[in-house]
């Protein structure tokens, strides 16, 4: 196996793990917007149950979950899905971190103090006025640290996905070992992680330092 079609292998393996990354993000960031909603609901039956399913889900490993979401059909309903790799990868990795990001959104909005909350009412700002204007600023200060690690988190655990076959960097990587007997693709892959990582790392700093100069 020539050096250029390792090279040319490994750059596949990372587009897939960067489209893991950003497609997880696009979902999960909504959605775990919407969990924590759920989770400061009046109704008791809707946030006991978020609550409950947010912690089996942060309390069970992500390796895990993927597991049986990508083998679950098959085993419960006898049915093999062509193609399932990505997809499996998706919804395990998007559920798992909305529910991470669901907490911190919640720690965010608990930490605007009610009386902010109340003033609003009494300028007859509407609810959604008063989360757009004066709370989610103050909540995007405050999640913004550790959201960060989170983020950061998500590319390492992008490896994860080879447990099930998916073709990105680890998987190929480990691939191009076994066919070669050489290790040193593995250590590349430590190279694009950190890479990516740092990228990460700047962008998140000088996002901090904006936000710290208004606080």
């Amino acid at each position: 196996m020539s050096i250029q079609i390792i090279i040319d292998s490994l750059f596949k393996g990372f587009g897939t793990t960067v489209a893991i990354f950003f497609a997880t993000l696009v979902i999960a960031l909504p959605l775990g917007l919407v969990f924590s909603f759920l989770q400061n609901s009046k109704i008791k039956v809707i946030s006991g149950f978020m609550n409950a399913f947010i912690w089996i889900i942060r309390g069970t490993p992500l390796m895990l979950q993927l597991m049986i979401i990508y083998y679950g059909p098959g085993l419960l309903f006898d049915m093999r899905l062509r193609d399932f790799e990505f997809p499996a990868t998706l919804i395990a990795f998007a559920i798992n971190y909305a529910c991470y990001f669901s907490v911190i959104f919640k720690g965010g909005m608990n930490a605007v103090p009610k009386g902010q909350y109340e003033a609003c009412q009494v300028l007859g700002m509407t609810k959604s006025q008063t989360f757009v204007k004066v709370a989610m600023p103050q909540i995007y200060k405050n999640i913004l640290p550790p959201m960060s690690n989170e983020i950061i988190t998500l590319v390492k655990d992008t490896s994860l996905a080879n447990i099930i076959g998916l073709g990105e960097l680890l998987f190929r990587a480990n691939s191009i070992r076994s066919i070669t007997a050489n290790i040193w693709p593995l250590f590349s892959t430590g190279l694009f992680y950190l890479v990516f990582v740092g990228v990460l790392t700047i962008l998140f700093a000088k996002l901090e330092k904006r936000t710290n100069r208004y606080r």
